[in-house]
């Protein structure tokens, strides 16, 4: 039996840190992460660990590398610090986009990271919409995988009905677009498109009847948001009414926000798995009480995929 909740947070994300550490009644634990004079991280935690249930919050979105750094020092902390059991708590999952080895010469990233997170101490992960599930398989520890589709309904169910239409960016966002469609009790349209290189799509073709309906695009991912922007012209011109964006993590690297604000999407609804840029059609949805259960379940022993069924 481990003793009690301890929840630390680097710098990535400590809005979403202390909103879960109110929806678990349990303080921020006293931790120092700043840099030294050279651009070093530096690790000190000032309470003690020994025997408790540790989870650490840190989203690794960008700046990545220095989050991802920030992590793994804590974790190797808080294991020479004896505590009881160590759970990364990764609402959003870098390098998750290079799973596989598609060309010559190149790295599977998304499992070195896996193996650095192990060995720095991580005894389980939790995260949020991981790009490819297969990702789980990368790790030798417990991964619970959430799935924030369940608090984007919620979001968006009371303007939703027979006149709207979710559509997939692409074809391996098909079962998410699905599952969207059933809870809503929408139809369902696919987009095809081509990637010749990355950060850069070219949309193909729709599959699916749109005309006359609310068109609401669901993706895991929006980066440089050239897929949606594109993908949103494309099903006003076969007819659609409107066109939303949901998506789980909101990046929006470079030339997004001027994107979106230019093309005729009218929301986009993001969660707060990353810090959310202000820009007017941007609507922000909190994970917070997802992330929270999670953690209260796995802390008393309780199944957390039954969050989902």
């Amino acid at each position: 039996m481990y003793g009690s909740i301890k929840l630390l947070t680097g710098n990535s994300n400590p809005t979403l840190a202390r909103e879960v550490a109110e929806y678990l009644g349990v303080p921020l634990t006293d931790m120092l992460v700043t840099r030294f004079s050279d651009g070093e991280v530096r690790v000190q935690i000032n309470e003690s660990l020994r025997g408790e249930d540790v989870f650490v919050l840190q989203s690794l979105c960008p700046p990545a590398n220095e989050n991802i750094m920030e992590l793994l020092l804590i974790l190797d902390a808080i294991k020479r610090a004896s505590a009881g059991r160590i759970t990364a708590v990764i609402p959003y999952y870098a390098y998750a986009r290079q799973d596989r080895k598609d060309r010559p010469r190149v790295p599977i990233s998304a499992r070195l990271l896996a193996d650095l997170i192990t060995t720095a101490g991580a005894q389980r992960v939790v995260v949020v919409d991981l790009h490819s599930p297969q990702i789980q398989g990368f790790f030798d520890i417990p991964v619970d995988n959430l799935y924030a589709l369940q608090v984007l309904h919620q979001y968006l169910q009371e303007d939703a009905g027979k006149d709207t239409v979710v559509v997939s960016p692409d074809a391996g966002g098909v079962e998410r677009a699905r599952l969207l469609a059933n809870k809503l009790g929408s139809s369902i349209a696919i987009i095809y498109k081509r990637r010749p290189e990355p950060n850069v799509a070219e949309v193909l073709d729709i599959i699916g009847d749109v005309e006359g309906k609310r068109a609401v695009i669901v993706d895991d991912i929006i980066d440089t948001a050239g897929t949606v922007c594109a993908a949103a012209e494309l099903l006003l011109a076969r007819g659609a009414t409107r066109v939303d964006v949901v998506a789980t993590h909101g990046i929006f690297s470079g030339p997004a926000v001027d994107r979106l604000m230019k093309s005729p999407i009218q929301e986009v609804v993001v969660t707060n798995t990353i810090p959310p840029k202000d820009f007017p059609k941007l609507r922000v949805v909190s994970v917070a009480p997802l992330l929270g259960e999670a953690i209260k379940r796995i802390h008393e022993g309780e199944s957390v995929s039954s969050l989902f069924t």
